[in-house]
């Protein structure tokens, strides 16, 4: 289900050019109505429900419509976003409250590194089936082939 705004808690982000849910949308579809200073999803058919933007909105008026199979029906989830990590609370309809807490990230920024530098690159024969990095990025020595 798309995202949508909840407009009594967005603030716009102040008056910046740019919301935060602006920002991050990887979809570029989060605007910012001039007039009233409130964020929407000009296309929410085209929303990835990717939960970014309800990850980084400060005042937590971004919030989806979850699917049953993710939030059974009638709950909600928000997340709470810290310096170090994301709070996520559940509530359940009946009232239960769950919280699960996860890392922002394993390494410090700029420090995550694509592949280590000993993984050679493969072949560069355009004709084959390995990808750039294999076999090393598979961690085996050899990969195994079809024989004719």
């Amino acid at each position: 289900m798309p995202s949508y705004v909840i407009l009594e808690k967005c603030d716009g982000c102040k008056g910046q050019d740019k919301t935060a849910c602006m920002y991050i949308c990887p979809n570029d579809l989060m605007v910012l109505d001039k007039e009233r200073m409130k964020a929407y999803n000009r296309e929410p058919e085209l929303c990835w429900e990717c939960y970014n933007c309800v990850k980084i909105c400060p005042q937590q008026a971004v919030d989806i419509r979850s699917y049953a199979d993710f939030v059974p029906l009638g709950a909600s989830v928000v997340p709470l976003r810290g310096s170090q990590d994301i709070m996520w609370t559940i509530k359940f309809r009946n009232g239960e409250v769950k919280r699960f807490k996860f890392p922002i990230r394993t390494t410090p920024e700029g420090q995550a590194q694509p592949w280590p530098d000993e993984w050679p690159t493969g072949t560069d024969d355009i004709k084959s089936p390995l990808l750039c990095t294999e076999p090393g990025s598979t961690l085996a020595s050899e990969l195994p082939t079809l024989k004719k």
